[in-house]
């Protein structure tokens, strides 16, 4: 039995949530922490509640393959927090994920015990496949209804997982799409070619990136057929998309949705590489927390970019929670796409 097999999805039917109950849905990541609790409504969710924490539980992981018992101190002290809003919220469903941090830590399958045993919430170990399924439905509703061709990007601290999605293919058996993930993120890339990163350090990062993307053989847009939309789900993501609108204190309304040209990612990435960690710190829609990571997800960026040299991108302050909240209402990728397929 494969050792984090405890900590799978349990095989039990679908969630019917009703109008007035509460749902609850936490990402455990190498970087962060984050809960989302939302209501039923008869239009839909509200938010109710959130809490995101940086714990970096998956620091000094690339060099170790353990959680260290610092990093697993700072999450717990998070998960506990967490544990204590599901309880106040009286959630009737709760779907807790961990991914790329304890699924390759030595001691991650202990790590969820301990959690469990400490806190009373069960994290359940997502593979790569599903991470980037539920990432996509969570950005789905920003999507472009005329676009043929979709290309989720999710940026994480351990991992980098896309999902690429062909709206004018025939509806198949099961989940649609092709999900592609990369061992690599903003944490990991950064431990391994440091935090003050020079220009051929950057260069090298972003070919470092394209050369492992090119690996996996990944779906290309050809020809003229149809237009192709990509939809970001990161930190480094919005953190772009707040300083190239001038934000001095983050503002998800104004980053979540927003439509961004890639020469405006490459105008303020190349504004950030030329900043100091203290400097990239100093400013409030970066923080400490991420300065010394922000650079390490645009070359992740621009590895991408150079698979799928696309125009603009689709900014989402949204994904694996928001997945998760719709999977718990029912929704699946293929009932968000039949109606389309069916017209």
């Amino acid at each position: 039995m494969h050792p984090c097999a405890d900590f799978a999805a349990p095989e039990t039917a679908a969630v019917r949530p009703r109008p007035g109950d509460r749902l609850a849905a936490l990402d455990l990541g190498t970087n962060n922490c984050r809960l989302l609790v939302c209501e039923v409504r008869p239009d839909g969710l509200e938010v109710v509640d959130s809490f995101s924490r940086i714990v970096r539980l998956g620091e000094g992981l690339s060099r170790h393959d353990r959680l260290s018992e610092a990093a697993m101190a700072r999450t717990l002290a998070a998960l506990k927090v967490c544990a204590k809003i599901v309880a106040r919220h009286r959630c009737v469903a709760v779907r807790c994920v961990a991914t790329e941090a304890c699924r390759r830590a030595v001691n991650g399958p202990d790590f969820l015990r301990r959690v469990q045993r400490v806190t009373g919430l069960t994290l359940e170990l997502i593979d790569r496949e599903e991470e980037a399924r539920l990432a996509m439905l969570g950005c789905l509703p920003l999507a472009d209804p005329d676009a043929d061709r979709l290309l989720v990007v999710d940026i994480g601290g351990g991992s980098t997982d896309l999902l690429w999605l062909d709206r004018r293919a025939e509806p198949e058996e099961g989940e649609p799409g092709e999900a592609l993930s990369l061992p690599l993120g903003v944490v990991t890339l950064a431990e391994t070619f440091g935090r003050e990163v020079t220009p051929e350090g950057y260069a090298s990062m972003v070919e470092h990136v394209h050369e492992r993307l090119r690996e996996l053989d990944p779906p290309r847009a050809t020809g003229e057929e149809g237009a192709v939309e990509m939809l970001g789900t990161s930190g480094t993501v919005t953190t772009l998309a707040a300083l190239h609108i001038g934000l001095r204190r983050y503002d998800r309304r104004k980053v979540d949705g927003l439509v961004l040209p890639f020469a405006a990612i490459r105008t303020v990435a190349a504004h950030l590489r030329a900043l100091d960690n203290a400097a990239r710190a100093a400013h409030p829609c970066i923080g400490q927390g991420r300065a010394d990571l922000v650079v390490a997800g645009c070359a992740i960026l621009d590895a991408v970019h150079r698979i799928w040299p696309v125009e603009h991108l689709t900014v989402a302050d949204r994904g694996l929670r928001e997945g998760i909240l719709a999977r718990l209402m029912g929704a699946t990728l293929a009932d968000a796409l039949r109606p389309r397929a069916a017209a």
